[in-house]
């Protein structure tokens, strides 16, 4: 309910809505083609994500690779995809965030 008991303007709720929707578009745009780094054992395993979290590419120095230990190499690996993958969803958060507060500044919404 609007202050003072008036009735929202649902002209103008329709145009905050429909910029929303564009604007979260676009963040969505910007973060599949944004790219963030993790990286593990001091650099010897890195990863790349897109900010939508997907793995886009991986880098493993040759000095971790050793075959008696695959396992150290493959801990490294989810731990650098992990590390990506937090970069992600900070980057995420300052892109789509902004944009979550905003629902709950429209006149007449309930949230």
């Amino acid at each position: 309910m609007i202050p003072g008991g008036g009735q929202p303007n649902m002209q103008e709720l329709l145009q905050q809505a429909q910029k929303m929707q564009q604007d979260l578009a676009r963040a969505q745009e910007e973060l599949a083609d944004a790219l963030v780094d993790g990286q593990a054992g001091g650099g010897l395993v890195k990863a790349t994500v897109n900010g939508s979290g997907e793995l886009r590419g991986l880098v493993i120095d040759p000095k971790a690779v050793d075959p008696e230990d695959t396992e150290t190499l493959a801990d490294l690996v989810v731990a650098a995809v992990h590390a990506a993958n937090e970069n992600a969803q900070q980057l995420q958060q300052e892109k789509l965030g902004p944009l979550a507060q905003g629902l709950g500044g429209m006149p007449g919404m309930p949230f």
